[in-house]
């Protein structure tokens, strides 16, 4: 898990000198705060590690897509208009949300689950782009000394791995490094309620119910209260006082009443991870007896269609999404429920059928443009997959999903060379220079790639290999 793996780091970074921590070169950080070039490597590189070893990461394009749809509306109301963020999805049940530096913001599974408006939902996260936007992090930083920097990189180590688990902070505290870690946590008070005051504006402008930031925030409080007076109060995430919630509460009666209607989205985000939860049998039960309550809606037969797929009992799920499709208003979430029903039916050709009407539909959703080339790739139109997955890389040369789709579809027409040129681009993407450089090395002498494609790849390999010498230089003692 995350954690125990954070626990670790946190155990090293105090343990070891600061020259043989392998952080990123970050410049003088005693001299102003963390550029934003800085921050943002370092929060790549800490979500590098968190893609690839923590299980409890979620790697569900649509939950993702959504999250970061409603990002893009908060952050157009911030002060920072321009910022960018990208959003991620743990499975954890605890009610918890935490920006990581240059824009990554982590979302808990039970804090989506527990929201009972996306206007509350939207509250936590127009909190912490508040501190991304205003650059708490870096301000942090930016007042420590290099060895003050290493410091307070363990102390988010600390707060993100003791966030469920008690026996890290006992950890962090017989590191002797307890006084140093509680006062970096007294200036985060401040910048708390900041992100309350700078959160609240966001939420209004972007045309939520402000409303939902307090009542959701005494929730959490209520939801907390056994944790916040057990665990040290200098390892708490987002210490939560009476204070800061009457001053939100005073902010909003100021405010005008304005009343916001949930997203559809919103309802069938909060009803594929229902119906992940807890034990398959139990949960189809549960949604079953929903389902058959005459005010269901249709994002509860959703949930029920997901929880059937998830029990094998893949004709049921069939029938329920097939009747979805014509009931219910278009939605990705429906199209790409249906298609998973077909796949899991062994209907390759039905499920490509239904996700190319989705892309005419929506054309602008990821999330049915992944699903569309694993359908391509599952009914051996490897071909057309090919061409999907390229035109898509041309708008988001970044995307590991695409590259990964790209890597597979080559593999299996035989095009060794365009495959591992497409898996050297997953290995760069995932932080792991020296292996792309590799899946570079066997794509020049697969002996199926033309001139330009090879001349193409020695370019890369070039480029690579600057930057993995770059990147040695960084950490060397």
């Amino acid at each position: 898990m995350m954690r125990r793996s954070l626990a670790l780091l946190l155990c090293l970074a105090l343990a070891r000198p600061v020259a043989a921590i392998d952080l990123p070169d970050l410049g003088d950080v005693a001299a102003s705060d963390l550029s934003p070039l800085a921050e943002r490597r370092l929060g790549q590189s800490i979500m590098q590690d968190i893609r690839a070893r923590d299980p409890a990461w979620l790697d569900d394009p649509e939950v993702e897509e959504y999250l970061e749809g409603l990002g893009r509306r908060l952050v157009a109301a911030s002060p920072n208009p321009e910022q960018t963020l990208a959003f991620f999805v743990v499975r954890d049940n605890t009610l918890n949300a935490f920006a990581l530096p240059g824009g990554y913001i982590g979302v808990h599974t039970g804090l989506i689950l527990a929201a009972e408006s996306e206007s509350e939902l939207a509250s936590v996260l127009g909190h912490e782009i508040a501190h991304v936007t205003q650059r708490h992090i870096a301000q942090l930083v930016g007042k420590q000394s290099q060895a003050g920097m290493v410091m307070l990189a363990s102390m988010l180590v600390a707060i993100l791995a003791a966030r469920s688990n008690s026996e890290v902070s006992e950890a962090a505290l017989a590191a002797g490094q307890a006084g140093a870690i509680q006062s970096q946590l007294a200036y985060t008070r401040d910048l708390e309620r900041e992100a309350d005051r700078v959160g609240l504006q966001t939420l209004e402008g972007a045309g939520f119910d402000v409303r939902g930031m307090p009542s959701f925030f005494e929730r959490l409080q209520r939801n907390s209260r056994l944790y916040e007076n057990n665990a040290p109060a200098y390892l708490r995430t987002h210490p939560l006082t009476t204070a800061r919630i009457a001053d939100m509460e005073n902010r909003v009666s100021q405010m005008r009443y304005r009343q916001v209607l949930d997203s559809t989205d919103f309802r069938y985000v909060r009803a594929k991870l229902r119906a992940a939860g807890g034990s398959p049998v139990d949960t189809l039960k549960e949604l079953q007896m929903r389902a058959a309550e005459p005010a269901a809606d249709q994002t509860v037969h959703y949930s029920l269609v997901r929880a059937q797929l998830r029990a094998g009992m893949v004709d049921e799920a069939v029938r329920g999404a097939r009747a979805l499709l014509t009931d219910a208003a278009p939605s990705p979430f429906v199209y790409t429920l249906a298609a998973e029903a077909e796949l899991a039916a062994r209907r390759p050709a039905a499920a490509v059928e239904i996700l190319q009407d989705a892309q005419r539909r929506f054309p602008a959703s990821r999330s049915v443009r992944y699903a569309l080339g694993e359908a391509l790739l599952a009914a051996g139109r490897a071909e057309q997959a090919v061409a999907l997955a390229r035109q898509a890389i041309q708008q988001r040369g970044g995307d590991l999903r695409l590259w990964t789709l790209l890597a597979r579809a080559n593999a299996a027409l035989g095009k060794q060379t365009a495959q591992h040129r497409a898996q050297a681009e997953v290995y760069a993407l995932q932080g792991a220079l020296q292996a792309a450089i590799e899946q570079l090395e066997i794509a020049r002498r697969a002996g199926d790639g033309d001139f330009f494609e090879l001349s193409a790849v020695d370019a890369r390999i070039r480029e690579l290999k600057a930057a993995y010498d770059e990147e040695r230089r960084e950490r060397r003692p």
